[in-house]
């Protein structure tokens, strides 16, 4: 497909994928990077199956670190169209609620570089052939767990039990099974507990080295 975008005069984008464990620090590097890259930020955590169906309880008691979580199959097609240099209508999630936000989308428009970011980014067999170059962040389940709690009871109206409670249940669990063993697709890995400019500075280093950052006329970008 890559190849056939050329020839039509198409330029794709440059994508990149940012994995971890949640609160491994992930979001925050792939934050930083997009602005420095001017890059389209695709984190996966918009794309949680709505679970508005459901009482509070079950939405509440749901497992939303299992793959299953996420409507990937969506998450594939949007960043193949936005490869393709087409735009996308993305969903908007609501965390406290559990759900998808009705008839709320965001239009995003295609740029040089997209970014996409998530605990799961690197553990789908159908987006790894989309990624030009992959990254994972590392970092140990008890600073996970205490960046967490302080993200959900300030951002997502969690309490602190609650966040631990979760995190026994499902996150640790999961990331055992699912996430960790991503860190085998990255072509990198970072350290969530170190310096944030030294882990962008070796992602850039990493993407030169590569002959990624590269402008439209073929040269290389300045990072």
């Amino acid at each position: 497909m890559t190849e056939q975008l050329k020839l039509a005069g198409i330029i794709t984008p440059l994508v990149l994928g940012i994995g971890g464990c949640s609160g491994s620090g992930k979001t925050t590097l792939a934050r930083e990077l997009a602005a420095q890259l001017d890059a389209i930020l695709f984190p996966l955590d918009f794309y949680y199956r709505d679970l508005s169906h459901l009482s509070k309880a079950q939405r509440d008691a749901h497992n939303f670190d299992h793959p299953d979580s996420l409507e990937h199959e969506l998450i594939v097609q949007q960043l193949n169209q936005l490869r393709q240099g087409e735009s996308i209508h993305r969903p908007n999630y609501d965390f406290s609620t559990h759900s998808r936000v009705a008839g709320v989308t965001d239009h995003v428009l295609p740029r040089d570089v997209v970014l996409v970011e998530g605990i799961l980014a690197l553990h789908y067999p159908a987006l790894l052939p989309l990624y030009d170059y992959t990254v994972y962040v590392e970092a140990p389940h008890e600073v996970c767990l205490m960046r967490r709690i302080h993200r959900d009871t300030r951002e997502r109206g969690r309490t602190e039990e609650s966040v631990r409670t979760q995190f026994e249940a499902h996150a640790r669990p999961m990331a055992d099974e699912y996430v960790l063993p991503s860190r085998a697709a990255a072509d990198l890995s970072v350290s969530g507990t170190e310096s944030l400019d030294w882990s962008i500075e070796t992602v850039l280093a990493a993407l030169l080295a590569e002959g990624l950052l590269r402008d439209r006329s073929g040269s290389h970008r300045s990072a």
